[in-house]
């Protein structure tokens, strides 16, 4: 369990910091961890078809990883709360480094089979997770410190993520039509390697808590990592599920919008290209998909208060119901592209507020656990959905799946556009909120 703790009566205002801005090193360091792993996500699901030749071994890997990786960002959430999460990132990104670089070498030596992607995908997790959370738990802080408006932040750090998951399926598709599948796996181990050492130019005060602070005055660990990764579930839940109804829905459509579209393009188009002998097309279609969200977040970034929040929300999920109709009724090619253009133009303001949310609403000292939490739980939620779409595929095909996925965005639509909770989102700038109070009661 969190152990109890006193709280200060009010939380002393940050002075601003003189000296060089941290926040284009923070922006860079995401750009290359993103980059590498935008490379990583079109290849190895490419490698893992032409390995096993079966659609059903991606959903049953994801579904064999769910639960060990859920541990791990639960610890992983726990930890962020206690020690320095600019160290954590660090750490993370080394480790992941690390374990990616072992596939090309298990490639040559031994040849990848399933039990491998298990064993390296697990291992992998133990640095992506917590490192993940550890750099978003950063970003709120990068902000006060800059004195950066989180809103407009938010859309900023969006089109620097659209634009990097532009170059990633491409380049992709050039290292594997170059150098092979598995051998292009070195570049994403070096760009988590780069992203680690970018990271180690920030200040370590950036990465602070009051637990940190306390960590580094006693070491000591009192209640061991299982009941402090117990505690964190138990916090994390309270704060995005049961301290404020808007975070709460922000969360549940998160998960719909990862869940859906996790399985789109993590499974339904890789299978649906494979099976035309094109599966270089995969890189393209997720590019345009990149380079849409890239413009409509630089739209957002620079006009963020031009409308209404709800407008831009309203705006933004009614565009991506016509553009996932588009494209997951898997035309022809160009066709596809437009609809994959068209998607992203629309996803870029939701995705930005939904960031958004999270951070203008979830007490910087429950960040860790909260995110943590977030992560942990996708991590479980992901993995069903993208088994499901794996069963349909193996029965029906690709286009079953499409359309069963499209039904299921409509559904996720109708809800978020009439959610009581998702109504009013609140145009104001508010301070950050205060520490939730955490207690071996907290989810009673």
């Amino acid at each position: 369990m969190v152990p109890n703790r006193t709280e200060p009566a009010a939380p002393a205002p940050r002075p601003l910091h003189i000296g060089a801005p941290v926040a284009p090193r923070y922006l860079l360091s995401c750009a290359l961890s993103l980059l590498g792993n935008s490379v990583a996500g079109v290849i190895l699901p490419l490698i893992l078809l032409a390995t096993t030749g079966d659609p059903l071994a991606a959903g049953t890997l994801a579904l064999i990883c769910a639960a060990p990786q859920m541990i791990i960002g639960l610890v992983g959430g726990a930890l962020i709360d206690r020690l320095n999460r600019r160290n954590v990132s660090i750490v993370s990104d080394i480790m992941s480094a690390a374990s990616v670089a072992v596939l090309p070498v298990v490639d040559m030596i031994w040849g990848l089979n399933f039990g491998w992607f298990v064993v390296l995908g697990l291992v992998g997790a133990i640095g992506d997770i917590p490192g993940m959370t550890a750099r978003d738990a950063l970003l709120p802080a990068v902000c006060e410190r800059d004195d950066k408006s989180l809103q407009k932040f938010m859309g900023l750090t969006q089109s620097l993520d659209s634009l990097t998951v532009i170059a990633g399926p491409a380049l992709a598709a050039f290292l594997m039509a170059v150098i092979g599948n598995a051998s292009a796996l070195w570049f994403t181990a070096a760009m988590s390697f780069a992203a680690a050492l970018v990271t180690l130019t920030l200040p370590h005060s950036i990465g602070r808590t009051g637990a940190s602070d306390a960590v580094e005055k006693k070491p000591a660990v009192s209640h061991g990592l299982v009941r402090d990764a117990v505690g964190s579930l138990k916090s994390g839940v309270r704060v995005l599920f049961k301290s404020d109804a808007l975070l709460r829905a922000s969360m549940l459509l998160t998960f719909g919008i990862v869940m859906i579209m996790g399985s789109f393009q993590g499974l339904v188009l890789p299978v649906h290209f494979t099976n035309l002998g094109q599966p270089e097309l995969l890189g393209f279609v997720l590019s345009a998909m990149s380079a849409g969200m890239l413009v409509s977040s630089l739209l957002y970034s620079a006009t963020a208060h031009k409308l209404r929040r709800r407008t831009w929300f309203t705006l933004s999920l009614a565009g991506m119901a016509a553009g996932l109709l588009t494209l997951g009724l898997l035309p022809d090619f160009p066709v596809m592209v437009g609809g994959a253009v068209l998607l992203g133009l629309s996803a870029g303001p939701a995705s930005a507020l939904m960031g958004f949310f999270v951070f203008d609403r979830i007490p910087a000292e429950n960040r860790g656990a909260a995110l943590g939490t977030q992560n942990s739980l996708m991590l479980v939620a992901a993995p069903v959905a993208v088994f499901a779409a794996s069963v349909v595929t193996e029965a029906f095909g690709p286009a079953v799946a499409g359309v069963a996925l499209i039904a299921c965005w409509m559904a996720v639509t109708v809800w978020a556009l009439n959610a009581h909770s998702l109504k009013d989102l609140g145009d104001a700038e508010r301070p950050f909120p205060a520490p939730v109070p955490l207690n071996d009661r907290c989810c009673d």
